[in-house]
């Protein structure tokens, strides 16, 4: 008996230690896109498609990837923003399409600017700090020429990707 005791004891102390184990995994720790849902200007409770729709960041002049590119049947997208910026502006292209001789983008373009406060939130060791965005404004420059026609901030603070925070009108 006095030889099982310390073999039980050394045993539960080798599962009991081997078992901890660090919290590496990340599971909830992410930066939210900015959600933009496209609704009919005439029925505002109806999603409408954008034609052939084609979103660049402008300072980095590079196409957004978080969507396929030019699909006719988008009716929202979600969006990456600058963390390193209190804003972003992009150019929306609805029409968007290679002109066959120059090889220039045809299109409508819109240029939105989206201005917000970054806000760092700790989730944990694992994921460290993600991004959240609040006090957010959207700006379009008017002309005659836009294809957007109202805009409606749903969402001042962005927070998760789950919900549409923006709606552009058209």
């Amino acid at each position: 008996m006095k030889k099982i005791l310390p073999i039980l004891l050394i045993t539960f102390l080798f599962v009991h230690i081997s078992s901890c184990e660090k919290d590496d995994i990340c599971v909830d720790g992410d930066t939210p896109l900015l959600y933009i849902g496209f609704y009919d200007a005439s029925d505002t409770t109806e999603f409408k498609n954008v034609p052939t729709l084609r979103i660049k960041e402008v300072v980095l002049d590079s196409v957004l990837d978080t969507f396929t590119d030019r699909s006719s049947s988008l009716d929202s997208v979600g969006m990456p923003l600058r963390i390193d910026a209190s804003s972003t502006s992009f150019a929306f292209i609805s029409g968007s399409a290679d002109d066959e001789t120059t090889g220039e983008e045809t299109g409508t373009v819109d240029t939105l600017t989206i201005n917000y406060q970054t806000l760092e939130v700790f989730i944990s060791r694992a994921c460290g700090f993600v991004a959240n965005y609040d006090d957010l404004t959207v700006t379009l420059p008017e002309s005659t020429e836009n294809w957007i026609q109202d805009i409606t901030i749903v969402e001042e603070t962005i927070e998760n990707s789950n919900n549409i925070h923006v709606k552009i009108f058209h």
